[in-house]
């Protein structure tokens, strides 16, 4: 049996997505902007995509929503046009984020600290979850912008968007959310929360990759990431993917259209599968399971650390991840797990498992059972073995693997 558990860094096509997409590549495959028959035979599922995502988020006829790539593509596109439009005009010069941020939202930060621009990273705590009133603390009247990820993709644990919309909104404080890992999973109504700037991509949600979208609040002013002609309105210019467009329509459309009635049965194949994990000793999960992504678990097994774990798991036809780089502590730990407080050592042994409204009750019962074998053999060969290391004078010493 094979078993895709790794959801959270993409997701399969929905069959139904590949088959509203299939036209467009052979039949209906004129450039929307032109002005012959071949070009505007698109345009009617162009407009049905842009109102499926606008119904599946709960959006306004006054906002707009542009396709992008990629949230990668959106989310740079929001910081660096407002370091554009207010940080180089000398208005202000400052953006607060979080230390767990996606890489494309800390990537951008960092850039732009080159360009002058000051950045607050925040701390989150022993959940992975940034406080409000932390963000509250750190606003100023030089903050242009906030940008915090409404669910992240490591732990799944989903933060206070809400209420921090709302201090925003009260401290006249643009605010993007990078809603990667909210968007099809948990319901997202645009209407409830403040949000100016909003990003997502299809492929997680069984969409196409390389289609994403960028919300804006009230349409308002976003100075251009891409340059050239008057595609989008003007806001994003490069021909329109018209097939992965249409997918994209038709994913987010099959992700919200029951979601509260899927979530619960992703939630409860997870809780069965985090409850037998769990059953081992010394294993534990990161973040609350009522305040995380329905399909999301982040566990770590003392003993046995990540990149061994995701081996056994690969031989056993299990897709998942680890944050971990390498056993070696030279290399990178989970990074989200240093974060909320756990030593060097515990932050080499987490695994994410993820799983879609695809995974089934009996993939869940072979990894169960695979799982739990897996620590067993990999906590017996951390107890069985040492391995032997020069030291920096040339001597051998033998040194105990991690043990618990």
């Amino acid at each position: 049996m094979q078993v895709y558990l790794d959801n959270n860094a993409t997701t399969m096509v929905d069959p139904l997505v590949v088959e509203a997409m299939t036209p467009f590549f052979s039949e209906l495959y004129g450039n929307p902007n032109s002005l012959h028959k071949f070009g505007t035979a698109s345009h009617p599922a162009i407009s049905k995509a842009i109102d499926q995502v606008y119904t599946a988020l709960n959006a306004s006829d006054a906002d707009d929503i542009v396709f992008t790539s990629c949230a990668t593509e959106s989310n740079n596109w929001v910081l660096q046009s407002i370091v554009t439009d207010l940080v180089r005009h000398g208005e202000k010069n400052h953006i607060v984020t979080t230390e767990v941020e996606h890489p494309s939202i800390l990537s951008t930060c960092r850039f732009l600290e080159e360009q002058g621009v000051k950045v607050t990273y925040l701390p989150v705590n022993d959940q992975g979850v940034v406080e409000v009133s932390t963000v509250k603390s750190f606003i100023t009247d030089k903050t242009a912008l906030v940008s915090i990820m409404w669910a992240s993709n490591e732990t799944g644990m989903i933060n206070p968007i809400k209420e921090i919309g709302a201090i925003c909104k009260e401290k006249g404080v643009l605010f993007h959310s990078d809603a990667v890992q909210a968007v099809g999973k948990i319901p997202v109504d645009l209407e409830d929360v403040h949000v100016d700037f909003l990003s997502m991509s299809a492929h997680k949600f069984h969409g196409p990759k390389g289609i994403g979208a960028l919300y804006i609040k009230n349409s308002q002013k976003l100075t251009p990431l891409l340059h050239g002609g008057e595609h989008m309105g003007g806001r994003r210019s490069g021909t329109l993917n018209v097939p992965s467009i249409v997918g994209m329509g038709k994913a987010i459309e099959l992700a919200t259209v029951n979601i509260k009635e899927t979530a619960a049965k992703i939630r409860a194949q997870r809780d069965r599968l985090e409850d037998a994990i769990l059953e081992l000793s010394d294993t534990f999960v990161v973040g609350d399971r009522e305040n995380r992504t329905p399909n999301t678990i982040l566990i770590s097994i003392k003993g046995v650390e990540g990149e061994g774990m995701l081996w056994d798991l690969n031989n056993g036809q299990i897709g998942a991840s680890t944050g971990s780089a390498c056993a070696s502590e030279d290399l990178e730990a989970n990074t989200v797990m240093l974060a909320i407080g756990a030593d060097n050592e515990l932050a080499h042994t987490g695994i994410r498992l993820s799983l879609s409204r695809f995974t089934t009750d009996s993939e869940i019962d072979y990894t169960i059972a695979h799982f739990k074998n897996a620590v067993g053999r990999l906590r017996a060969i951390s107890s069985s073995f040492a391995k032997v290391q020069p030291t920096p004078g040339g001597e051998v010493q033998e040194c105990e693997l991690h043990h618990h």
